[in-house]
């Protein structure tokens, strides 16, 4: 006959993972005592003889998976001994094993973790010749990474890659570096992301979203720039895409990019580009995962607010926003992204540029948008601003968050509202967390207002203040924060309570500290004149591993100009040198108030030139230490001197400026000229703080302040120093005086032979 058994054979043979188990046709039939010399075929008895060894793959197959199970219950009930005798068993049996038969076991390691069984079975598998597929090395490395063990899962995945049998693939460097993510390890990333080069695994969105959320933790902006230029050359930008970018930049304080950003991404979702979803709670892009060219050049489009007009973008909410409510949500946080970043560096205007476009959008603002735009655009001068928003948050039946109530709080606190102040911190009915005690250390630890020095009295209230604050934390379990203990230190040291700062940092020292809790305290005593403890805790903050940065140096430098020692202060630029910190404006001043010390002005003055050629700006405390000094020393050339290289480098002066200038010239009679220097400086101030031309606000500011003959003129001047503008409170004060003196006050430079003979004179 035909043997029509062999069809069924054949197939039974090729299903059971042939690559995986490779059993040949001839040992198969040698199994089941079927052979050429048997003398002939007997149909019914090879059929039968099918079906027993059918029966037999199942029983075996059934047999492992139990195996499986019982292993993975041993390990769930700590019973380790008994999961490796399983494990064991398992192995020692006399059918072929595949990678199948431990993906349930290498699952659980990886979930549980389990580093150390993982690698026993991992171990045995070897032992059996077991060739890992890509799950089996998935969970492994899984597993490694859960369990705290980079190294090994990165010398794991080095090693398997030069194994020709196989490689890991992408999803496996993918995890690897989420999980160098979540440890904030740079150095393992790096030494994964060569090797996906080297072996050309090519990146996918997930590779590009863990380097994104790298290079923010490491405060790497221009890596996030490189990771957008090389992602928009492989892919097109979608709304989620972008919202990692947007997120990424707002983070590092490039508020320019993020808008950007943003602006595009509205304009996608105005054309209905949305391609997301929800699934299994969280937001999935619904387009596949394959490079795709850009055909835009995204960092060189801008889409400008009026690019998505207001009918548009209605329309687009109702199109596309209700029928797709992740894109909704997605444009929501995004715009929230850079409201929160406008609060961080105090962009009022684009922030309520923002506020507007999403009422446009029809986009509604959350708690947590109100949050950062509060941060944005109520600040100490116009905290009344804040408690309006409040109001309006209150009318949409919106609850502020504990964290925007503490902001306005510290804004009136700052206004001097206390009562105010202490109204809102009353309305944090929750139990108070940390950021809360962080903020009452900021606001009341300081018992003085701002330029008053501490007296037996305030140090006193202060220190009552902080203990209620500490006993009040312990009650509900907390114990300090770095972020407390340097608020808490910095109070201390603003009243110059040196004693009591050093013991709290003492107590700290049994804690996590950092290099900045200890500039605080070395800031602190270098202010109170206390350089032998300066010196002091510098050494032990050496000794305990911590490493100096670059303002721990400026404050040493500082120091040295204190105890009047120009070596150790080179020492010390050469050591912040060696450390990779270049030297800045601060320490070019603490070198020349050195040298300036022992009146060495040449080389003060070739400090000066020395920090132009190399580009480095100096501001008006670093020409303020000079002029301080020349005006000592009676010195008028090097005064002028000053002067005209601030003009040049256009550096404003201020009232500290004008006080040694005018006051230079008038111990020396020359009382016209001290004047007119006025007069000249005192435009220069105005030309930094008002935005207008002089000569167009010349009348007005002649008719209200300078020439006013209103008996209050002067109070609404000083009325500018509580908005904090003192620079123009200054100069139009320096300018009503002149007017009184019944000197003729010029509104341009032009005007002032002073100011065109020394522009003259140093050529």
């Amino acid at each position: 006959c035909k043997c029509r058994w062999r069809s069924p054979l054949r197939f039974i043979v090729g299903s059971s993972s042939s690559s995986k188990l490779r059993p040949t046709l001839s040992r198969e039939l040698r199994r089941s005592g079927i052979n050429n010399g048997s003398g002939g075929c007997s149909c019914s008895r090879s059929v039968t003889t099918m079906i027993g060894n059918e029966f037999i793959r199942c029983q075996d197959e059934s047999t492992r998976k139990i195996l499986q199970e019982q292993i993975v219950n041993a390990l769930c009930s700590g019973e380790r001994p008994g999961a490796s005798a399983l494990l064991s068993k398992l192995i020692h049996g006399n059918n072929p094993l595949s990678a199948d038969d431990f993906h349930s076991i290498l699952k659980y390691c990886a979930r549980s973790p389990d580093p150390v069984f993982v690698m026993e079975t991992y171990s045995v598998m070897c032992k059996r010749e077991i060739n890992l597929d890509s799950r089996s090395l998935l969970f492994i490395v899984q597993a490694l990474c859960n369990g705290g063990h980079l190294d090994k899962a990165s010398e794991f995945i080095q090693a398997l890659g030069e194994n020709d049998s196989i490689s890991p693939l992408l999803p496996v460097y993918n995890y690897f570096l989420g999980a160098c993510v979540k440890t904030r390890n740079g150095n393992y990333a790096s030494r994964c992301l060569e090797l996906m080069d080297q072996r050309r695994v090519g990146k996918n969105e997930i590779t590009y979203a863990a380097l994104l959320k790298l290079a923010v933790l490491q405060r790497n902006l221009p890596s996030v720039n490189e990771i957008l230029k090389h992602y928009v050359d492989h892919y097109s930008l979608s709304i989620l895409s972008l919202r990692k970018f947007i997120w990424s930049f707002t983070r590092l304080g490039d508020l320019k990019s993020a808008y950007e950003l943003l602006q595009h991404m509205v304009a996608l979702a105005s054309r209905g580009e949305l391609f997301v979803k929800f699934k299994s709670g969280k937001l999935h892009s619904t387009r596949l995962d394959i490079p795709i060219p850009s055909s835009t050049q995204t960092r060189s489009e801008k889409v400008a607010l009026g690019g998505v007009n207001d009918h548009t973008a209605s329309l687009m909410v109702d199109a596309h926003g209700k029928n797709n409510v992740p894109a909704t949500r997605i444009l929501r946080w995004s715009f929230n992204d850079v409201i929160h970043a406008c609060g961080q560096s105090k962009n009022s205007e684009l922030a309520e540029q923002l506020m507007l476009q999403m009422q446009n959008l029809g986009l509604v603002p959350s708690s947590h948008t109100y949050d950062g735009f509060i941060r944005a655009v109520a600040f100490p001068g116009a905290y009344e601003y804040g408690m309006t928003l409040l109001k309006v948050m209150q009318e949409q039946n919106l609850k502020p968050y504990n964290s925007t109530l503490a902001t306005v709080s510290a804004y009136c606190s700052k206004a001097f509202q206390v009562d105010l102040a202490e109204h809102l911190l009353d309305q944090l009915n929750l139990r108070p967390d940390m950021r809360t005690y962080e903020l009452l250390f900021s606001l009341f630890g300081n018992v003085n207002a701002p330029y008053e020095e501490g007296n037996m009295l305030s140090q006193v209230d202060c220190c009552k203040r902080i203990n209620a604050i500490e006993m009040d934390m312990v009650r509900n379990g907390l114990q300090h924060s770095p972020i407390s203990t340097r608020n808490v230190l910095r109070a201390l040291g603003a009243e110059g309570m040196v004693n009591e700062m050093i013991r709290h940092l003492q107590r700290a020292e049994n804690m996590y500290l950092e290099t900045a809790t200890y500039n605080i305290v070395l800031q602190s005593l270098l202010e109170a004149n206390e350089t032998n403890m300066v010196i002091k805790i510098f050494k032990r903050m050496k000794a305990c591993g911590y490493p100096a940065d670059a303002a721990t140096y400026n404050i040493m430098i500082d120091c040295c100009s204190i105890i009047h020692s120009y070596k150790s202060a080179c020492a010390l630029v050469s050591m912040m040198i060696r450390d990779g910190f270049s030297p800045k404006a601060v320490t070019f001043t603490a070198l020349m108030k050195i040298l300036l010390n022992d009146d060495n002005f040449e080389e003060a003055l070739n400090l000066l030139d020395q920090a132009a050629s190399e580009g480095i700006q100096l501001d008006v405390l670093s020409y303020n230490t000079v002029l301080r000094k020349a005006f000592e020393k009676g010195m008028i050339d090097v005064v002028e001197y000053i002067v005209e290289q601030m003009r040049r480098e256009k550096v404003s002066p201020d009232p500290s400026t004008c006080h040694f200038v005018f006051n230079c010239y008038v111990e020396k009679g020359y009382h016209t000229t001290a004047i007119e220097a006025l007069n000249v400086l005192s435009l220069r101030m105005l030309g930094g703080e008002v935005k207008e031309s002089l000569q167009e606000k010349k009348a007005e500011l002649e008719e209200s302040f300078v020439m006013s003959e209103d008996p209050e003129a002067e109070t609404k001047i000083i009325e500018l120093f509580r908005d904090s503008r003192e620079h123009l409170a200054a100069a139009l004060l320096n300018l009503r005086w002149c007017s009184m003196l019944g000197v003729r006050v010029i509104w341009s430079e032009e005007q002032s032979p002073w100011a065109k003979g020394l522009s003259n004179k140093y050529v």
